[in-house]
C-alpha cells in the first residue's frame, strides 16, 4: 500500500505513536490504570483474558491471525524469523489461539505456525481451514471450492505435517461448497474427530441454515466471520444464531484490515495486488465519509488512554463473552498493542454512549470485491 500523505498529524494519533518504548520491550499492558468497573456495571461484559468457544474449547480472549505472515496485503514477503518471533512472543503474552489456513501461502503460513509453536504445541489452540480447491501436491490454486469428503481427509493429512502436530484443535470449512451437502462435510469431519485428528470444527462465512444442518450432525464449536466496527453484518443473523446454539464466534479482520487503527486516510492508495484496492469502502469516493469512524475512535482513544485499534478490539470483547477477535499483524509492536486491548474496558454508560456515537456513522461501500463476496452466506445443497 502506498500512503501518499504520511503526515503524522491528528490521524496519526493511533497505534504507532503509543507503542514506542516500554510496551514494545516489556509487552506490558498499555492501560494499567483503566477502571475495572465494567465487570460490575450493567450492560458491560466482565473482562477476562480467557474465553470459551462452544461447550468446551477454552482460548485466550484475543488470538493471533497469521494470514499475512507469508505475504502482506502490500504483497511484500515478511522476514520468516521475525514472524516466528512474533508468534512466540504472542504466546509469552498469553495468546493461546493461533489462526491459519491451507490457503494462506498456500501452505506456507501453516508451516510458519508449525515451526513457531513446536516447543509449546500442547499449550495452545491451532485453528486452520480447508475448502478452497488447492492441489495438495503443488499448492496450485484451482478454480472454485472443494469440500468433497475424500478431499477434506487428504487436506487434513497435509495440515498435520505442515503444523507438526497430531491433531487440529479447530478445523473450519473456509467457505461453504455449493456442490457438497453440509451433511457430507460434517460427516467427514466427524470421522476425523473419531480418529483424533480433529478435536473441534467450525464454519467460516456460512449461510445460517447450513450452520443449523451442520450442528445437527455434530456440534459446531465456532463460526468465523468478518466482524468489526467497520463491518457489523453478523449482528443481524449469525451472532444471534451462535447465542441460540451455544456456538463461539471468532472475528477475522477485527481491525478492518488496518482501517480502524488510523493507518488509512483519504489520500491512501493501494499497491497492485492489495485486495483492499478492490473494496469500495476504501474507494476515493467513500473514504472521506468512512473516516468519520476513525475520527470517533481517535476521540475515544484519547479519553481512554488507549489506541483506536485497542478501542476497536475492546468493543468486540464487550459484545459477548464468547466472541474472540484474531487480529493479524507482521509487526511485533502491533501484536503487543493488540494484546493490550485485554485491559481496555467500558462501563455500561460508556458502552451505551459509544454505541450511540458509532450508530450515527453510516459506512459506505462493500466490504469485499463482489467476486469474493459471492462465496459468503452460501447455503449448502440439500442432501
Amino acid at each position: 500500500m502506498e500512503n501518499t500523505e504520511n503526515k503524522k498529524s491528528n490521524t496519526e494519533f493511533n497505534r504507532r505513536s503509543l507503542l514506542k518504548g516500554a510496551l514494545a520491550f516489556a509487552g506490558a499492558s498499555l492501560l494499567p490504570d483503566i477502571s475495572k468497573a465494567a465487570a460490575e456495571t450493567a450492560g458491560a461484559v466482565a473482562p477476562t483474558h480467557r474465553r470459551k468457544l462452544g461447550a468446551t474449547l477454552e482460548v485466550s480472549a484475543i488470538g493471533l491471525g497469521v494470514q499475512n505472515m507469508s505475504r502482506t496485503y502490500q504483497t511484500t514477503i515478511p522476514s520468516r524469523p521475525e514472524m516466528i518471533s512474533i508468534i512466540r512472543k504472542a504466546y509469552d503474552q498469553g495468546v493461546t489461539l493461533f489462526d491459519t489456513a491451507e490457503a494462506y501461502g498456500p501452505f506456507e503460513c501453516e508451516r510458519i505456525l508449525g515451526e513457531s509453536i513446536a516447543s509449546f504445541r500442547n499449550k495452545v489452540v491451532i485453528e486452520t481451514k480447508f475448502g478452497w480447491n488447492i492441489d495438495q501436491n503443488t499448492g496450485q490454486r484451482l478454480p472454485g471450492l472443494n469440500s468433497r469428503p475424500e478431499h477434506i481427509k487428504l487436506v487434513v493429512e497435509g495440515m498435520l505435517k505442515r503444523l507438526r502436530t497430531d491433531r487440529i484443535d479447530l478445523l473450519y470449512q473456509h467457505r461453504v461448497d455449493p456442490a457438497v451437502p453440509i451433511e457430507d462435510v460434517a460427516g467427514a469431519i466427524k470421522d476425523l474427530i473419531t480418529q483424533g485428528k480433529v478435536l473441534h470444527y467450525g464454519l467460516s462465512e456460512p449461510g445460517p441454515q447450513t450452520v443449523r444442518r451442520a450442528h445437527a450432525i455434530h456440534p459446531v464449536t465456532a463460526i468465523q466471520n468478518e466482524y468489526s466496527l467497520l463491518w457489523r453484518g453478523p449482528e443481524e443473523v449469525i451472532i444471534p444464531l451462535c447465542q441460540e446454539l451455544n456456538i463461539g464466534f471468532v472475528c477475522w479482520s477485527p481491525l478492518g484490515v488496518g482501517f480502524l487503527t488510523g493507518a488509512i486516510d483519504a489520500n491512501t492508495r493501494f499497491a497492485p495486488g492489495d485486495i483492499r484496492g478492490g473494496e469500495s469502502r476504501f474507494s476515493p469516493d467513500n473514504l472521506p465519509n468512512n473516516l468519520a469512524l476513525v475520527k470517533l475512535l481517535q476521540n475515544w482513544a484519547t479519553k481512554k488512554q488507549a489506541t483506536p485499534g485497542q478501542l476497536s478490539l475492546a468493543w468486540l470483547l464487550a459484545q459477548k463473552p464468547w466472541i474472540v477477535p484474531i487480529p493479524g499483524t507482521t509487526q511485533l509492536s502491533h501484536m503487543l498493542e493488540n494484546v493490550g486491548a485485554n485491559d481496555v474496558t467500558f462501563t455500561g454508560d460508556e458502552l451505551k454512549q459509544f454505541n450511540q456515537e458509532i450508530a450515527a456513522v453510516s459506512v459506505k461501500g462493500e466490504r469485499l470485491p463482489q467476486a469474493v463476496l459471492n462465496f459468503s452466506n452460501v447455503e449448502a445443497p440439500v442432501k
